[in-house]
């Protein structure tokens, strides 16, 4: 097993013996909503950025 593979397990292993199940699936979703959040908003960010230089200069 490689270090990171290590570490992601110990993480888990940490996560599931310290936190019930509840604030665990708490946890996944809200991490899973501000994810989406930040993925969106770069998305719509992207898309403005790539119509406005499609457009070309304005004069």
């Amino acid at each position: 097993m490689n270090a990171s593979r290590l570490a992601l397990l110990f993480f888990f292993f940490a996560l599931a013996t310290t936190l019930t199940g509840c604030d665990a699936i708490a946890g996944i979703f809200k991490a899973g909503m501000y994810t989406a959040v930040i993925g969106i908003f770069i998305v719509v960010a992207l898309l403005f950025f790539i119509v406005n230089k499609m457009r070309g200069p304005r004069s």
